[in-house]
């Protein structure tokens, strides 16, 4: 069975839907209604169709493809450069430390402050594989194809690159990190923000939060036990983007406590490690021919990208049948590989 990741369409609306409804909420890239995934695939659309190498404002949403049946099985995203149209918002994890000598001791005080410290980076996410499909690396192969996307298209996207994770969401769909503070100011439960959020943006209420630092220690022990801390369905997201040379640099998603990781773009694995090589030939190999790879080529509306069985050749590779028809491939074209 093969998959490929390629641009979504407008024909996509209807599976990204379906799959919104398993996300089981705080998953605002990808919202259970169909007119904010109309708009987000029509603003998809218009930065596939912009060929200049300007950084702007642009989103790319990705979908994992079933070659045999159709099916959209999984999908992804990658925003050019956040904050363009209104602050991006995040918590900064510090401290304030004081000493009374009086007493003999040192206090530390352990807050969070409201930063706009990651405007302008890059972000991917957006990344949901559907439950059937957990299983033969579709989740790296999601992951790893923004990397080769941004590889491809370098000018597009900023030097830095930020992933947000879902922060951890409660059986009922609450956020203990929500109802220990933004909740108190705008009395609505986290459903219903995570639903406006989902369809207006974060910016409405980002703009309203409020601005002075937060001492944790204020906060709810509920609260406090979460911030930083991935939902448990994002703990192999964070290991892969550990792995890639992402790092949690104190700052976090300021409506569910959820960590954002960074890295600077030409240091992420994928884009440092990928080679660009032709096509020599066209053939059946097995397993123990050469290695399994994830290969991408293409740019903008033609980006698509696989796994396949490579071996390296004079001059180039030899690739699988099934790989090279899945992605439209033939001797001499060219592609970019990376290790699976």
């Amino acid at each position: 069975m093969t998959f490929r990741i390629r641009p979504a369409a407008p024909r996509d609306l209807q599976s990204l839907y379906e799959m919104a409804k398993l996300t089981g909420g705080g998953f605002t890239n990808l919202p259970a209604d169909k007119p904010a995934l109309k708009t987000k695939l029509e603003r998809s659309e218009a930065g596939f169709a912009r060929d200049d190498d300007q950084l702007a404002d642009d989103l790319f949403i990705l979908v994992l493809e079933n070659v045999a049946t159709g099916q959209i099985r999984g999908t992804c995203q990658l925003l050019s450069k956040v904050g363009e149209k209104s602050p991006f918002y995040s918590y900064r994890i510090g401290a304030l430390t004081q000493h009374a000598p009086e007493l003999g001791r040192t206090f530390r005080a352990d807050m969070l402050s409201i930063v706009t410290d990651l405007e302008g980076s890059s972000e991917v996410g957006g990344l949901f594989l559907h439950p059937h499909e957990r299983a033969g690396g579709l989740g790296m192969l999601l992951a790893r194809s923004r990397y080769l996307f941004i590889r491809q298209h370098r000018a597009r996207f900023a030097n830095r690159v930020l992933a947000e994770l879902r922060g951890v969401i409660d059986d009922a769909g609450g956020s203990p990190f929500w109802d220990g503070i933004a909740g108190k100011f705008f009395g609505m439960n986290f459903q219903d923000a995570d639903a406006f959020n989902a369809i207006h943006g974060t910016g409405v209420l980002a703009n309203l939060m409020p601005k002075h630092p937060v001492y944790t220690a204020m906060l709810p022990e509920t609260a406090r036990a979460v911030i930083g801390l991935p939902h448990p369905s994002g703990r192999a997201a964070m290991r892969m983007l550990e792995a890639e040379g992402f790092h949690h640099d104190h700052y976090i998603d300021i409506f569910d406590g959820g960590p954002s990781m960074t890295a600077f773009t030409d240091r992420i694995r994928s884009v440092a490690e990928a080679r660009e090589t032709p096509i020599t030939r066209i053939a059946d190999l097995g397993e123990d021919e050469g290695e399994k790879l994830l290969v991408a080529r293409g740019r903008l509306k033609d980006f698509v990208a696989a796994y396949a069985q490579v071996r390296a050749e004079d001059g180039g590779i030899a690739i699988d049948p099934a790989a090279a028809s899945a992605m439209g491939l033939a001797v001499g074209d060219a592609v970019v590989t990376i290790p699976r």
